[in-house]
């Protein structure tokens, strides 16, 4: 069956550069970032230009071009050597998606079969991986989709789709496969603050699909499942641990509560690339803290009192024992553990 294209480009790389699709200008306007090197692209992610564990990922894959690019122009042989800052940068930008570190690592391993240049062997090996995603963010929304009953109505949180992705969309890819085999009869959005994703990205991703949107605020969505007609919860995740723990946006953790307490399935969808197999455990998985003016202040307001705190967590972490369906590109998973998610690597 023939699947909808991305309605936008998330980012590509053309003329020596990585082109970034400004993610905080919308819905209001499709603006793009220019990334001339790594750093460019460092402060990219850092500054949520860019944002998705997926698009991250691949983001980072083509930070690691123009550093290598930099670091040959700069040491000609010794560009290996001269890289490593760059590197070291390009994986902190954000500490919590793993696709990041995967993808730099991904790269790294073709460092050795470079001949000169390494520029254009490194750029296909990115170009690849880019295409790969996409790829599997299709199989991802089959194997979702075929746990979805016509006339099914979901509540998605934050933006996995084809904006936090290389393109199609890992929870909103279940979606798209899910509308396009008529099984779908309405979305809910949540907002996601602070930053409004939701609102922002995935509500305006559905509507320009003609996929029918609700958006409702996050603290209405255990009220809603509670009302009744919601079917599923679908989420995408920034990193997943060994046992099935899963780290996603902030408030991910409460919409698991609240599905398991009111009947509703609860099914996460990310590549294997966002499998962390070295982290044993939720628990283990850092958690990145943004500023709290994130939270204290909007569009450069005041809206807290002076001298309030905040606490800004950009993620939490759903323990496996709440998740009803893992899909992933090789397949999907119920009620998943580390047994379930060892079988996914050796499908």
């Amino acid at each position: 069956m023939t699947r909808p294209n991305p309605i936008v480009r998330t980012l590509y790389f053309e003329n020596n550069a990585l082109m970034l699709l400004d993610q905080r200008a919308l819905p209001h306007a499709i603006d793009y970032v220019t990334c001339r090197t790594a750093r460019d692209v460092v402060d990219a992610i850092v500054a949520m230009v860019v944002r998705g564990a997926p698009a991250i990922g691949i983001a980072g894959a083509y930070g690691v071009v123009l550093a290598a690019a930099d670091a040959f122009q700069a040491a000609g042989s010794g560009w290996r050597r001269k890289i490593a800052g760059d590197l070291a940068a390009l994986r902190g930008a954000r500490p919590t998606a793993v696709n990041l570190a995967w993808a730099i690592e991904m790269m790294v391993s073709a460092f050795d079969d470079a001949r000169g240049d390494p520029t254009e062997s490194l750029l296909a090996r990115a170009r690849a991986m880019h295409a790969r995603d996409v790829a599997d963010n299709e199989a991802i929304g089959v194997h979702g989709a075929a746990y979805v009953q016509p006339g099914s109505r979901v509540i998605t949180h934050c933006n996995a789709g084809a904006l936090a992705t290389a393109g199609y969309g890992t929870a909103l890819g279940v979606i798209r496969s899910a509308w396009t085999d008529s099984k779908l009869n309405r979305v809910y959005a949540t907002e996601t603050r602070p930053w409004l994703q939701g609102a922002r990205l995935t509500a305006w991703e559905l509507r320009e699909e003609g996929i029918p949107v609700t958006l409702i605020a996050d603290s209405a969505a255990a009220g809603l499942m509670r009302a009744g007609g919601i079917d599923w919860v679908v989420t995408g995740a920034d990193r997943i641990a060994a046992n099935g723990d899963v780290a996603n946006k902030i408030g991910t953790y409460a919409l698991a509560l609240a599905a398991r307490a009111n009947g509703v399935g609860f099914m996460v969808a990310a590549p294997l690339s966002t499998i962390d197999r070295g982290t044993e455990s939720g628990a283990a998985i850092p958690i990145e803290q943004r500023a709290a003016e994130e939270l204290l202040a909007f569009r450069g307001e005041r809206t807290a009192p002076a001298g309030v705190e905040a606490y800004n967590p950009v993620f939490d972490v759903t323990e496996a024992g709440l998740i009803d369906v893992l899909v992933t590109e090789k397949g999907a998973v119920e009620k998943p553990d580390k047994a379930a998610v060892t079988a996914l690597f050796d499908a």
